[in-house]
């Protein structure tokens, strides 16, 4: 899908104003809130804005350790394996990959105890062969779309037409 300049600004806004009202952001941007309205449509039915919740803080809510746990699946099992990773609470993430392992798992915990108590619920599971746990020490760079939306931006504004 093509983002062009305006998606860029708007996007720019939801991710650095996320509480502002469409009417502000259509005023800040100069643009009708029909129009707002109807680009913000088309980038949810487009896919690019997938949600509008707030961000939340696992350490916050008192899970401060952070750790991806790799898991070897019996071939044939993935799907089950899936289906049953989901029903963990401390997995907040998980994903089917190529390389060492068959699923990425990010997992939250309350200590360490806690995280071994979650990674055994994990080799108990039917169908997990075997797990590797890899602890988070400091997160370098949080996650973040901006600079890609404006890398975005920025290639749709230099292949975009020049105006005379």
């Amino acid at each position: 899908m093509a983002v062009d300049e305006l998606d860029t600004r708007i996007l720019r806004l939801l991710l650095e104003q996320p509480r502002t009202s469409v009417r502000e952001y259509a005023r800040v941007l100069g643009v009708a809130r029909g129009t707002l309205q109807a680009r913000l449509d088309r980038l949810e039915r487009d896919g690019v804005i997938t949600g509008t919740g707030p961000s939340l803080s696992a350490a916050a809510l008192g899970h401060p350790v952070l750790a991806f746990v790799h898991i070897e699946v019996t071939q044939g099992h993935l799907d089950e394996v899936g289906d049953a990773l989901a029903a963990v609470p401390e997995i907040i993430e998980a994903f089917s990959i190529t390389g060492g392992g068959d699923l990425l798992t990010r997992v939250v915990a309350r200590d360490n105890g806690h995280l071994e108590d979650v990674v055994q619920q994990l080799i108990q599971m039917p169908g997990v062969v075997r797990t590797r746990t890899e602890m988070a020490l400091r997160e370098r760079v949080p996650h973040r779309l901006l600079p890609l939306v404006e890398s975005i931006g920025r290639s749709a504004s230099a292949s975009a037409p020049q105006q005379r």
